[in-house]
């Protein structure tokens, strides 16, 4: 049974994450921080007739207390993306948030996996990798970025246009980052083959690319993807739990490349280089982890996009390295 921190639980991605997360049977302790309104999140989600125990934690004097003896932190906390914001526009806000979240986790469960939601992830995991490091506590294989949306979309997208595809069962490879043209789906390579046109590759890949712009632009300024994000985080959560417990799960993520360095080789050969962090499919196990699960033929299209996607990553990784670097300095 696993315990489970949710950081950022009183906003829209956190409220419904929490809800999710307390029906999963497999969390025996559910702990729900934030800055505001968490305690009420936290009395109307405790209601939920599921065994874990609900606790809520208010503001910076209990944030310690919320991340004390965690198996999983799932980050959500930060503001959202607005019409004609990008998320390099939302760095300076959420950054500070992030460094602030892992300082206390790396401090009061440095053991705990660290999933990442806050925006930008490109650059807040690299920014959460710094302050670990700084800290004394840095595994890699124990840090992710929640890139699960872009998985979701590629499988839902995919049955928009093919609509005998059962679209919970589709499997998509999608690597590189979690914004834009880093975002790299690998329609080829689906777990179910979809005979596609290349006009249709490239119009999908597009959408998938850019697919939060649509829920930002349907909102019209109320805020972006907060109920297929939550479940997405739920379904990535549950990845890692069932891999605590023993399960062979693979999942798409965004992580640092050093956690299996053999495995690495095939994307950075792939055009990944030597960039510190990028998106791919892993296998996960108790340790966090386990291995890069090799991807084999990418089709030219596919491949050029990898090229695109590394280098606006390095600009990305470069930007949160440097936030961590000159905020300590």
């Amino acid at each position: 049974m696993v315990s489970v921190a949710i950081l950022g639980a009183a906003g829209g991605i956190g409220q419904p994450l929490s809800l999710l997360l307390k029906l999963n049977t497999n969390v025996t302790k559910l702990n729900l921080y934030d800055i505001v309104n968490v305690p009420g999140v936290a009395k109307d989600v405790s209601h939920v007739a599921t065994n874990s125990e609900v606790t809520s934690y208010l503001g910076p004097a209990q944030l310690a207390a919320a991340v004390t003896d965690i198996d999983l932190a799932i980050i959500p906390a930060g503001v959202p993306r607005k019409p004609g914001m990008t998320r390099d526009d939302l760095f300076k806000i959420n950054a500070s948030i992030v460094k602030g979240l892992v300082e206390a986790i790396a401090e009061n469960s440095p053991k705990a996996f660290i999933g990442i939601i806050s925006n930008p992830v490109n650059s807040t995991v690299p920014i959460a990798a710094e302050v670990l490091k700084a800290k004394g506590v840095y595994d890699p294989k124990r840090l992710f970025g929640v890139t699960t949306l872009d998985v979701v979309r590629a499988s839902r997208f995919v049955r928009d246009i093919r609509p005998e595809i059962d679209s919970a069962g589709l499997r998509v490879p999608v690597v590189g980052g979690h914004s834009g043209n880093t975002i790299v789906p690998l329609l080829s390579l689906a777990s179910t083959k979809v005979d596609l046109s290349q006009k249709e590759v490239e119009e999908l890949t597009h959408r998938i690319q850019f697919g939060g712009d649509e829920v930002v632009q349907a909102k019209d300024g109320a805020g972006s993807a907060t109920l297929s994000m939550a479940y997405a985080g739920s379904r990535f959560a549950d990845s890692i739990i069932r891999a605590l417990n023993g399960e062979t799960v693979v999942e798409p993520t965004f992580i640092p490349l050093e956690a299996d360095a053999e495995g690495a080789k095939e994307i950075r050969a792939l055009g990944a280089g030597d960039l510190e962090f990028f998106a791919v499919p892993v296998e996960l196990g108790r340790e966090g982890t386990k291995r890069i699960v090799p991807l084999g033929s990418v089709t030219e299209f596919e491949s050029a996009a990898i090229k695109v996607a590394a280098e606006a990553l390095a600009s990305n990784i470069a930007t949160g390295v440097n936030f961590v670097k000159s905020s300590s300095a």
